[in-house]
């Protein structure tokens, strides 16, 4: 979005100038008091404001009454009652005019041009201000400049506005009206921070904080606290931001004052780092403020935001009824800039839909000049970047009609006698070739017209400004170069682009607010992915598809800074969890406590500022992936559109093939998981598990023949599987050439080959992961199993596998959160078997639950050391929340974050006591010195003959990240050393039902 208004503060004075006719008398003294007490506070100023207007009246009084009045509208515009406040703000100027006093009149006419402003009548705002400066002089015409100003920004005339600033400034500084000085500051960083004059605005809101502390205004404060994170917000810092709108929420919220602009504010924020639900949710609130405070203002440009938002989250008739709805307000209203600012959301939802923008050329160009003189950068580059793929896709339709009349409806020369005689054209091929003529020439056209506006979109690519401004300039001058026919140009845009993103991301702390914004990525991935399909280089396509996916997660593990608050609020909903688990019917006041924390913990742990430079791995060449491959292959599956194709590396060559649509993959992947399903409940029938049976193979099959079968280059080899979109959920082992054969499923090649590399080095393992269990095997830490509650089969698992590894078993009251984190930071290899739980919401509230409550993927993040290697047990507890760009969240994500290289989880939920026998079988074998992943195959087909309930338990079960390396557990070599890994592999297994 490219201008915002944010929270404005009336430019008009507190107490009057004194009259030198005025009397002296009680009722103006009183009416001079409710006015600078409504100054300092409004709400409670507003009694005694309703009390004075009304006994001035009775007195007769004319000035004590506009005095009165004034305070009383004064007071009423910020209770959020717009009609009550221009009803008494126009007696103010009535009174006036009785009084005979022209200044009174004017100041109240200029008061009232606020309150008809936030009815959203700018241009009847400015009539009124207008009218009243002529009357007013000194100081009084100062404020009405700044007001005007107001109104003037309000219009998205920027430049006059701070020139009207500027004037007004002079004057207040001149007169040491160190309150009005105060007020003109804050409006002022607004007009300075919607021209990205970010330093200036920060001067300005700083200053005007000082003055509003020594003059006593806690409000002020926070509305100044607000704006500052408005500020932060177009700059581009997040976690700043939502420290300044956490401040400001909780000043102005003490006060009783109107908050529908920090709904406003947090929504942009929100939608900046592409978390479009709850911008949406904030928006709402916004909405609801401003119509139940009548400011009608406000109300279209919350609109825009929310076609914005609903574009990103892929509902684009939402985004046009919202994007049409501000159109027609931003009209009314009389506020071109904004109007254009409308037009451009309704194009960008009709490009999203698929639909045809019909708008003429020239109304485009109204538009995106308009914006570029409104200076709002933002808004003109995505105006021109859209107006360029608008008037494109004008000269790709024009070239279809041409070719297809060439191809239909031309006439043959077949030698026609009439024509030979005469040596005429064919009347129809004489128009045909006019109206190519024309069509041809219309197409020069609008390729130059796109390419004038791509050249104006890209300049931002090397401006100063924010990053997603200078992003979506290199994404503008990636296009150019495709205009133009410059493959290598547009790639090399495309990674400075990605570079500015990655680089803006790593401020970030929180890890939802880097995954979300990797949403701003999708563009320039998009393109690049393009030109990789079109130059139809493997190799090439390969570095394309890393670069697109999993670009969130570290290439390093980095631990949180120790954070005492944190720790205490996880606690407390530690507490909750648990008493919400033995709950039959969950107790609302405890469901809302437990709300309440977790919006908490994820508002803190946003504030948290980022490691600057932490951005991700370069993407692994095809020559360091062979070697790390050794005899494995590698499948890497790529959506183009709705097609999914798949990449394959085998022996170092690279290839590349289309398989079909991912929406036939994920329906055959619903319908196999549901077989699963069934097949794992206690009272399923036999004839139930007939048709689960059928339906099992039957999908297994038709997904076996759609994913593996095509590359028949891999063969029989071990496979290491990088999946996209609905893939990250499907449990491999059922597809029948997976059975009995060791497959890992890692987020990305690139991560694959660091934790392959990190762990082979620790261990000094071959490529081909074939160990005997001593030299090549992982080592380091001694083993841990845990046993959580309310699992009978979970206590006789864990013992099974100390037994089998001769390590620690937690269960009971031992398997305390924090005495499993302090398991985990010791151990090379965990074993987790409890109750596990994605939260699909946030995913970072996932996690297992042991005897006081979850251990979250919040807890992970924290710890000091996570094990090389790690089994998690538990329902769920391998799936992964899926964001824009294959982005993934979750507590096995989280482990992997952390530092663990090879992970066994289920990605489907699980029977307690059925999960036993794979996982005993997986850790025998895991003890002889199998690696992981053929470990996990031979357990699952060992059992594969069991009874259903076992067979499904274990078809869950994949083996997530190295997967190739053996683990040496303790009292299997004399050189173990008794520590967690930091930066390396760890292997931990969580079994959870």
């Amino acid at each position: 979005m490219g201008a915002r208004v944010g929270a404005r503060v009336d430019a008009s004075p507190g107490s009057p100038e004194p009259a030198d006719a005025a009397p002296a008398d009680a009722v103006l003294t009183e009416a001079e008091a409710a006015l600078a007490a409504v100054d300092r506070d409004p709400v409670s100023g507003l009694p005694a404001a309703e009390r004075t207007a009304r006994r001035a009246a009775r007195a007769g009084h004319a000035v004590a009454a506009s005095t009165a009045e004034r305070a009383w509208g004064h007071a009423l515009l910020h209770v959020g009652e717009l009609d009550n406040a221009v009803r008494h703000l126009s007696r103010a100027a009535a009174w006036g005019a009785r009084a005979g006093r022209a200044d009174l009149t004017a100041e109240a006419r200029y008061k009232l041009a606020f309150a008809i402003l936030q009815r959203g009548r700018p241009q009847a705002a400015l009539r009124e201000i207008d009218a009243a400066l002529p009357d007013l002089t000194g100081m009084a015409a100062a404020r009405a400049r700044a007001q005007r100003a107001i109104v003037l920004h309000v219009m998205g005339r920027l430049d006059e506005s701070l020139a009207e600033f500027e004037v007004a400034l002079q004057v207040l500084r001149r007169h040491a009206d160190l309150l009005g000085v105060q007020r003109m500051l804050i409006n002022r960083a607004l007009v300075h921070s919607d021209r990205h004059a970010f330093a200036a605005a920060e001067r300005d809101l700083l200053e005007a904080e000082t003055l509003a502390r020594a003059l006593g205004r806690p409000l002020t404060i926070g509305l100044i606290a607000n704006n500052l994170g408005l500020m932060e917000t177009l700059r581009g810092d997040v976690p700043a931001a939502l420290r300044h709108l956490d401040r400001a929420e909780r000043i102005i919220g003490a006060h009783g004052a109107q908050l529908g602009t920090l709904h406003q504010d947090r929504a942009e924020l929100l939608l900046s780092v592409g978390l479009t639900a709850e911008a949406k949710a904030a928006a709402a609130r916004a909405v609801d403020a401003y119509r139940r405070e009548r400011r009608s203002l406000k109300v279209p440009e919350v609109q825009v935001l929310l076609a914005q938002a609903e574009i990103l989250s892929g509902d684009p008739a939402a985004a046009l009824g919202h994007a049409r709805a501000a159109l027609r307000r931003f009209r009314a209203q009389g506020r071109r800039e904004w109007t254009e600012l409308a037009r451009l959301s309704v194009l960008s939802a009709q490009r999203a839909a698929g639909l045809r923008p019909r708008l003429p050329t020239a109304v485009i160009d109204v538009m995106v000049a308009t914006l570029d003189a409104a200076g709002w950068p933002g808004a003109a580059l995505d105006a021109a970047i859209v107006a360029a793929q608008v008037t494109a896709g004008r000269r790709v339709r024009q070239d279809v009609r041409r070719d297809a009349r060439r191809n239909d409806g031309g006439p043959e020369r077949s030698g026609d006698a009439g024509d030979a005689r005469t040596g005429a054209e064919p009347a129809a091929e004489r128009r045909s070739r006019t109206v190519d003529v024309a069509a041809d020439v219309a197409a020069d056209v609008a390729v130059d017209v796109a390419a004038g506006y791509l050249s104006r979109a890209a300049a931002a690519s090397r401006s100063r400004g924010p990053a997603l401004v200078r992003a979506r300039g290199w994404y503008a001058r990636a296009l150019q170069r495709r205009a133009e026919g410059d493959a290598r140009g547009v790639l090399a845009a495309v990674r400075t682009g990605l570079r500015v993103l990655d680089e803006h991301a790593s401020a970030m702390g929180a890890t939802d607010l880097r995954v979300h914004a990797a949403a701003h990525r999708a563009d320039l991935v998009a393109l690049g992915l393009e030109v990789a399909f079109e130059a139809g280089r493997p190799d090439g396509l390969l570095e394309w598809s890393e670069r697109a996916r999993a670009s969130r997660l570290p290439a390093a593990p980095v631990r949180p800074p120790d954070d005492p608050v944190l720790t205490a609020l996880l606690a407390r909903l530690r507490s909750v969890t648990r008493d919400l688990a033995g709950q039959a019917a969950a107790p609302a006041p405890l469901l809302a406590r437990q709300a309440d924390l977790e919006r908490r913990i994820r508002d803190h742990s946003r504030r948290r500022a980022g490691t600057p430079g932490n951005a991700p791995a370069t993407p692994v060449t095809p020559r360091d992936l062979a070697a790390s491959l050794g005899a494995w292959a590698l499948v890497e599956y790529v959506r183009r559109g709705a097609d999914l194709h798949v990449l394959t590396v085998v022996d170092g060559r690279v290839g590349v093939r289309r398989l079909g649509t991912t929406a036939e993959a994920a329906d055959l992947i619903e319908r196999l998981t549901f077989a699963v399903r069934r097949n794992a409940r206690p009272d399923a029938r036999p004839e139930a598990l007939a048709a689960s049976a059928a339906l099992l193979d039957a999908a297994a099959g038709r997904l076996d023949a759609l994913l593996l079968g095509p590359p028949a280059e891999i063969g029989d080899r071990p496979l290491v599987v990088v999946p996209t979109g609905p893939l990250h959920s499907l449990p491999w082992s059922l597809l029948p050439s997976c059975a009995g054969r060791p497959v890992t499923v890692a987020p990305s090649a690139t991560l694959w080959h660091l934790a392959r590399t990190r762990l082979a080095a620790a261990s000094g393992a071959d490529g081909n992961g074939d160990s005997d269990g001593g030299a090549g095997a992982a080592a380091g830490g001694g083993v841990v199993a845990v046993a959580g509650p309310r699992l009978p089969a979970a206590g006789p698992e864990a013992a099974a596998v100390g037994a089998i590894h001769g390590g620690t078993v937690l269960a009971g009251a031992a398997a305390s959160v924090e005495a499993v984190s302090a398991a985990l930071s010791r151990a090379g290899l965990a074993h987790l078997a409890a109750h596990g739980h994605l939260s699909a919401d946030n995913p970072l509230f996932s996690g297992i639950a042991l005897a006081d409550g979850p251990l979250m993927a919040y807890d992970v993040e924290r710890l000091p050391r996570v094990p090389h290697t790690l089994v998690l047990a538990a329902c769920d507890s391998g799936r992964s929340v899926v964001r824009t760009g294959d982005e993934l969240m979750g507590l096995a994500v989280a482990f992997l974050a952390r530092g663990t290289s090879q992970l066994v989880a289920s990605v489907l939920p699980i029977p307690d006591a059925a999960t036993t026998p794979v996982m005993v079988a997986f850790h025998e074998r895991l003890a002889a010195g199998r690696p992981p992943a053929a470990a996990l195959a031979e357990a699952q087909q060992a059992v594969r003959g069991d009874d259903p309930r076992t067979a499904a338990a274990a078809a869950g079960f994949v083996c997530i990240g190295a997967g190739a390396v053996p683990v040496r557990s303790r009292g299997q070599g004399p050189d173990e050393v008794a520590v967690g890994v930091e930066r390396g592999p760890g292997t931990v297994t969580l079994a959870t039902g």
